[in-house]
């Protein structure tokens, strides 16, 4: 028997926020000094680095856990399961449920039960329960379903990503520019079909990183409120990616025991487009390889950066031919990739 994802399904939102919808914006540094240039220059300069052109908000209505109930009924239909047969629902997430012009998060009860509950969910015996681990905590939850599944005390499980990260950004700092909305989910069982969870690698780097994303005030120091925003210290970020997602990838990869010319998908979560790019081009430069055309395929352009909900979206999308010229096959490998607040950084090399 295999443990495989049998099932996958994501929720896009339908706002969609352009670069162009940033002009209007007082950007401020991070002590409140005014940014020396136009804002058009600004977003160009973002657009060049990150490969975003527009990103998806959330229904003013629509919590993260209503996006994450949404995917989860996509993904419970294509797995074709009775969702009173799950033994466990795990939900990554970051921020919890922010309401729209809230400045509280609120976790209680968790986002999985939550979920349960939007699913009508009767059996006790589905237990909900969150990770937070920042953007690769979509991946660390896939990695626990296939434990429980391993050990023998599950069967099925059904993981989510979801975040509304438009409720937690500061809208005068340029950052805010990156993040976007959405949901992506998967179901895991075993099947007597080939493939699955072929090896995975995590790791937490906290001793100088544990603060390179973190919550802070505002840029705009005349704003006098409570309110806490999502905020990073990029470089730190990009160079810490650059050096260690390779290493755990290659780790990964090495564990399995399959060469690197089988891979034939890369997915990544879609956290900047230079940064990706860089990534993955270092991983295959640890292998004497160029990096192969088409083997990254991205949806950052157009979505954004959803933390945990980038990597499932972008699976679900593949799958279902919706993204141009990108496709998985029956027995394709595939490793899953990512990287985010902790720091944290996994793994899994997955045969589809």
């Amino acid at each position: 028997m295999n443990i495989k994802i049998t099932g996958t399904g994501s929720y896009i939102p339908t706002d969609i926020e352009k670069n162009e919808d940033f002009y209007n914006h007082e950007f401020l540094n991070s002590d409140g000094s005014a940014i020396n240039a136009p804002n058009k220059v600004i977003v160009k300069k973002f657009k060049a680095i990150t490969g975003i052109n527009e990103r998806r908000y959330a229904k003013k209505h629509l919590n993260t856990s209503d996006l994450a109930s949404f995917a989860a009924e996509k993904a419970i239909e294509n797995a074709k399961i009775d969702r009173e047969d799950l033994d466990y629902i795990i939900v990554a997430h970051n921020y919890g449920d922010v309401r729209h012009d809230s400045i509280q998060s609120d976790t209680v009860p968790s986002m999985a039960s939550r979920v349960k509950h939007l699913l009508r969910i009767k059996n006790p015996k589905c237990v909900g329960y969150d990770v937070l681990f920042g953007c690769p905590g979509w991946i660390e939850g896939v990695i626990q379903a296939h434990a429980f599944i391993k050990a023998g005390i599950a069967k099925k499980c059904l993981v989510i990503g979801a975040e509304t990260l438009s409720r937690v950004i500061d809208p005068y700092d340029r950052d805010s520019m990156i993040y976007s909305d959405g949901a992506g989910a998967v179901v895991l069982e075993t099947t007597t079909d080939e493939g699955g969870i072929i090896t995975h690698d995590s790791a937490t780097y906290t001793l100088d990183e544990a603060h390179f994303i973190y919550f802070g005030e505002t840029n705009n120091p005349e704003i006098n409120d409570k309110r806490r925003y999502i905020k990073m210290y990029g470089r730190k970020i990009y160079e810490f990616a650059l050096t260690n997602v390779p290493l755990a990838m290659k780790s990964c990869l090495d564990k399995s025991g399959i060469n690197i010319s089988e891979v034939k998908k890369i997915l990544i979560h879609q956290a900047n487009e230079k940064m990706d790019e860089a990534i993955v081009k270092r991983f295959y430069e640890l292998y004497d390889m160029e990096m192969p055309e088409g083997i990254m395929p991205m949806t950052i352009g157009t979505l954004g950066n959803s933390s945990v909900a980038t990597i499932p979206t972008l699976y679900d999308t593949i799958l279902n031919g919706s993204l141009e010229n990108q496709e998985i096959n029956k027995g394709d490998i595939i490793i899953f990739a990512s990287v985010g607040a902790g720091m944290n950084i996994n793994a899994i090399v997955y045969k589809h």
